[in-house]
């Protein structure tokens, strides 16, 4: 795996030498992470949540960190939220407060791990509209998702697994295309074709 050219886990080269913590932690800072969970400090509101990160890793002040925390929970349509704790937010606004907090500390990739999984299901939208504007605005994401008719209309390429491989990958359109010979993928995706697709 390669994030900006550089292989996660081992040192460039020849020899496969393991990264130092210190280069692997340089690596995480660069990484962003949306959970299943919402996993927000209950004890911080929106704002604060976002915040954190931002003047504890990338060492901005409070000021700036709070225009960037009000920037970022505009984005995800939630500036009217920034001073409320998780506890006053519906599931979705805070997986929202969740997307904002991992995107406002601009990585250079975004990993989201089945983010619509906790929600109702008339929250996933608003969720979902959240990610595909981000990718519309060119934020490399790999997206770990059942969503299909969102993987399809928001990927620029889908990775099929399953018993722990690779199974199939390419653009949407191919992978998912109902004429492939994959009969495992085959089998999986009739279970969405007639909800999703």
């Amino acid at each position: 795996i390669r994030i900006d050219g550089k292989e996660v886990g081992f040192r460039d080269g020849g020899a496969r030498q393991r990264r130092s913590e210190r280069d692997l932690a340089a690596m995480r800072a660069e990484t962003g992470m949306v959970f299943q969970g919402f996993n927000l400090f209950p004890h911080l509101t929106a704002a604060g949540n976002i915040m954190l990160g931002l003047t504890k890793v990338r060492g901005k002040s409070s000021a700036e960190a709070r225009s960037i925390a009000e920037h970022w929970l505009g984005r995800v349509g939630l500036a009217h939220k920034a001073d409320s704790l998780p506890a006053e937010l519906s599931g979705g606004q805070q997986q929202r407060v969740g997307i904002a907090r991992a995107v406002a500390m601009e990585p250079k990739i975004l990993l989201l791990d089945e983010i619509t999984s906790a929600l109702d299901p008339e929250l996933v939208g608003e969720v979902l509209a959240v990610v595909k504007s981000l990718a519309e605005d060119g934020m490399t994401m790999v997206m770990v998702t059942h969503e299909m008719a969102f993987a399809r209309d928001a990927s620029s390429r889908i990775v099929f697994m399953a018993d722990g491989g690779v199974s199939a990958v390419g653009p949407p359109k191919e992978v998912l295309a109902a004429e492939t010979t994959n009969e495992r993928l085959r089998t999986f995706l009739a279970r969405f074709r007639a909800s999703q697709f």
